[in-house]
C-alpha cells in the first residue's frame, strides 16, 4: 500500500533539482538575470526573465507551499518585503487589527508607511477574543496574528480568529515565521495568508535574508504575485538556493531546537535570579493548553526570560553568556541573546527586563551551564 510521505523526507525531495538535462544531486545556481526564446517565440519552462521567475525560486516556493499545505507561495527578498505585498492587496480606506504584542518593524511599517497610503489599525490583545470582536469596524479587511507573538510569546488560537476574520468578512493573515510548518499550518487552521521570514528557520545558518507568503486562495494568489514581480522585491537565485537548502535540515534543526528550547526554560523557570520564563512549552504558560493543541509537534525554540533587576542589570547578564550571541534575529543553528527593549527603543512595549533567546543546537548541558554561571556572576 502507497503510503504518503512524511515532513522530512517532503522537506528533501521537494527541493531537488527539475530544471536540468545534467541531473546533478545537488541543486545548481542558476543566476542568469533573463533567458533565450525559442524561434517559435515561446520560453522553455516558461522562465523569461529573473525578476519574473528563476528556477531557484520555482523550486523553493512549491516547497514552502506544500510544507504550509497551501496551493501558492511567493518568495520575496525579505521577511518585511512579504508582510508588505499583503498589506498593498488591500485597498485604500481598509482597516487593520494587529496584536498589541507585535514584531516592531511591523508596528512601524503600519504607522510609519502605510498610514500615508490611508490604511488605518488598531492593536489589540489577540488572546482576548471579545476584545478581538469589538475592534472589528465595518472596514475591517484583515486580522493580522502572530502566535507565538514578539517578544512575549502570547499565542493567539488561529481557528477563533479566522473564524470572527470570516464571520466579518475580513481575512485572517499569520506570521508563522517562529513556529515553521513543522510545528504550525496556519492554513490548516483556517488562516488565508500565511507569511514567513524566510531568513530564520527556513534558512537556519544565519546568512540569508528572504520572506514568502503562502496562500490558497486564487485571488489572493493573484494579487500577490502581481505585487511580487511588479515591485521587484524577489530573492536573488543564491539566496533562494541558501534556503532551498536549509528547508532540506529544517525538521532536524527545529526538532533539536525546540527539544533545547524546552529544557533550558525548565532551568530557567527555577532560578531565584529569575522572575518569569515566558515559552509555550511550559505549564506556567498561561495558553499553554491551547499550545498543546494547536502546536501538536513542538513549542518552538524561542524564549523570552524576565530577569530579576532592571535594564542595566539585565543587560548584564547577556553580556556574561559565552555561548549565546548578543544579536538580531534567530533561528540559526547558533543560540542568541538579546535585550528587545533597547533595540526597539522608547516606544517599545517590552519590559525592560526581558531577554528574547533564540536557542540554537549546541548541546543543552553547555547552554544551561552558561546561563547558571551568567547569572551566578552577575551584579
Amino acid at each position: 500500500m502507497k503510503s504518503k510521505p512524511k515532513f522530512e523526507t517532503i522537506a528533501i525531495k521537494s527541493t531537488e533539482n527539475k530544471f536540468s538535462d545534467s541531473a546533478p544531486v545537488s541543486t545548481p545556481i542558476y543566476l542568469s538575470s533573463t533567458y533565450k526564446r525559442n524561434n517559435d517565440g515561446t520560453y522553455m519552462n516558461d522562465f523569461v526573465y529573473s525578476r519574473t521567475n528563476n528556477p531557484n525560486r520555482a523550486i523553493v516556493e512549491e516547497s514552502i507551499a506544500i510544507l504550509e499545505k497551501g496551493k501558492h507561495a511567493y518568495a520575496f527578498s525579505s521577511g518585511m518585503a512579504a508582510v508588505s505585498a499583503v498589506f498593498q492587496s488591500l485597498k485604500t480606506g481598509d482597516h487593520i487589527l494587529l496584536p498589541d504584542d507585535i514584531y516592531f518593524a511591523v508596528r512601524k511599517l503600519m504607522t510609519e508607511v502605510f498610514k500615508r497610503w490611508d490604511l488605518s489599525c488598531d492593536f489589540v490583545d489577540m488572546t482576548d477574543y471579545e476584545l478581538v470582536k469589538k475592534a472589528i469596524k465595518p472596514n475591517t479587511s484583515l486580522i493580522w496574528v502572530e502566535s507565538p507573538s514578539n517578544p512575549q510569546l502570547k499565542l493567539s488560537d488561529i481557528s477563533a480568529i479566522a473564524e470572527i476574520a470570516h464571520q466579518n468578512n475580513a481575512l485572517c493573515a499569520v506570521d508563522n515565521t517562529w513556529m515553521t510548518p513543522v510545528f504550525q499550518n496556519p492554513l490548516a487552521l483556517g488562516a488565508d495568508i500565511v507569511v514567513h521570514s524566510t531568513t530564520k528557520y527556513f534558512g537556519g545558518h544565519s546568512d540569508v535574508i528572504g520572506g514568502c507568503v503562502v496562500v490558497n486562495n486564487d485571488e489572493i494568489a493573484e494579487k500577490i504575485k502581481n505585487i511580487q514581480i511588479l515591485s521587484g522585491a524577489v530573492p536573488a537565485p543564491f539566496d533562494c538556493w541558501l534556503i532551498g537548502r536549509g528547508i532540506q535540515t529544517l525538521y532536524l534543526r527545529v526538532k533539536k531546537q525546540s527539544k533545547n528550547a524546552l529544557k533550558l526554560a525548565k532551568y530557567l523557570e527555577k532560578h531565584p535570579k529569575v522572575e518569569k520564563v515566558l515559552y509555550p512549552g511550559l505549564k506556567s504558560h498561561p495558553q499553554h493548553l491551547l499550545a498543546k493543541k494547536q502546536q501538536k509537534k513542538g513549542f518552538g525554540a524561542m524564549i523570552s526570560v524576565l530577569i530579576k533587576g532592571n535594564e542595566k542589570e539585565t543587560i548584564n547578564i547577556s553580556t556574561k553568556l559565552k555561548y549565546f550571541t548578543i544579536a538580531t534575529s534567530l533561528g540559526g543553528v547558533e543560540s542568541l541573546v538579546e535585550h528587545r527593549k533597547s533595540l526597539e527603543g522608547k516606544d517599545s512595549l517590552t519590559p525592560e527586563n526581558l531577554l528574547r533567546i533564540s536557542v540554537g543546537i549546541e548541546h543543552i548541558d553547555d547552554l544551561i551551564a552558561d546561563w547558571e554561571n551568567a547569572l551566578s556572576i552577575s551584579n
